[in-house]
């Protein structure tokens, strides 16, 4: 790996909640063209370490690298223009507008133009085009126009990562989304992942242990808020300490 291909790097992070320490001198990089998994049980810190990384949390030491620029003060939406996107556990989409409606917001939130007050969000061609690109990307083309909350529960998920797509990031951090799907929406997220690889650098939180495999370049596991193992699936899948701390093998 060279440095240059790192998008994403978090150097020596900590955070404590009052006399919780909830993560406990974490580091990773995350480089185009991979997929980086992190996993850990409940409570391992995988969420706040994501949520330090995305801005909306600050360390309480360490350091925050994105494309190479030391952003550990920004803000989440300074890091977003910046070229971070980021999906959550939840949905968070706008269930009543279309496809290309929530698509088409998140291009306009990447690319204010507050001096043109008077123009209409569907008469601005550059967000209709970033709208339209994401929504095919992710595979929703056929969707484009129905409304969001009548999609299945893969293609919110799906459309949670075209409205990433659609502010143009070049890293993803994506927090669980392949939560409760079934084998048939579980491949074409994964085909989804696997397509993004070559433009992104994608850091992924995910439980379904069969798909981290299959799709993870790297690993990183995590046990009450510090890193007992990072590297390659094999790497880890032959490691005796996961295989005590995560695995419940003995």
């Amino acid at each position: 790996m060279q440095a240059t291909d790192v998008l994403l790097r978090g150097k020596n992070i900590s955070r404590r909640w009052g006399g919780l320490l909830a993560l406990n001198d974490v580091s990773l990089e995350v480089a185009r063209g991979t997929v980086h998994a992190v996993i850990g049980t409940n409570g391992a810190g995988k969420s706040t370490l994501v949520n330090i990384l995305s801005g909306e949390v600050e360390p309480s030491s360490g350091t925050v690298e994105l494309l190479g620029q030391d952003v550990t003060q920004w803000s989440q939406p300074r890091r977003a223009r910046a070229g971070l996107g980021r999906s959550y556990q939840r949905n968070t989409i706008y269930p009543s507008f279309s496809v290309l409606e929530n698509c088409r917001l998140a291009a306009q939130a990447s690319v204010q133009k507050p001096w043109n007050f008077w123009q209409g969000a569907r008469g601005c061609q550059a967000s209709n085009a970033a709208a339209v690109e994401a929504a095919e990307r992710a595979g929703l083309s056929a969707v484009l126009e129905r409304e969001a909350g009548l999609l299945s529960h893969g293609q919110k998920r799906q459309l949670e990562i075209a409205m990433c797509l659609a502010t143009s990031p070049q890293v993803l951090l994506l927090d669980e989304p392949l939560a409760g799907m079934g084998a048939e929406e579980t491949e074409r997220m994964l085909a989804l992942l696997e397509s993004l690889k070559d433009t992104h650098a994608l850091l992924l939180i995910e439980h379904d242990m069969d798909a981290v495999f299959r799709v993870a370049d790297c690993i990183t596991v995590m046990v009450n808020g510090g890193v007992i193992a990072s590297g390659s699936p094999d790497f880890v899948r032959n490691s005796a300490e996961v295989r005590v701390a995560y695995l419940g093998e003995h």
